[in-house]
């Protein structure tokens, strides 16, 4: 019986854990956000992330919605060549978080 209820209170909290993820949003979504005013461009967004190292370039960038909140990701390299990882809230971009990525 020990076994069943802890395999039950596992599988719930895996279930738990999949919900709590961020979700992309999709390309048609990511237009109507920003035809509407309700995420900032992705050209100003880029602009910010920028601003934390000049000079560095964009690797990658990535719109996911997490909690109601729509987060922005960017991947830069600066001239070193170390990476970093910059995310924004989409709609004030606020940095939330930038850390060197591995």
């Amino acid at each position: 019986m020990k076994k069943l209820t802890a395999l039950c209170v596992s599988a719930a909290l895996m279930m738990g854990v999949g919900l709590a993820q961020a979700k992309d949003v999709s390309p048609a979504k990511i237009l109507e956000l920003s035809t509407s005013g309700a995420i900032l461009s992705f050209e100003k967004l880029d602009q910010v992330a920028l601003a934390q190292y000049p000079n560095a370039s964009i690797l990658e960038t990535d719109l996911e919605e997490s909690y109601g909140r729509y987060i922005y990701q960017v991947d830069l390299r600066d001239e070193k060549g170390q990476k970093w990882e910059v995310e924004m809230d989409a709609t004030t971009a606020e940095i939330l978080k930038n850390q060197q990525d591995d």
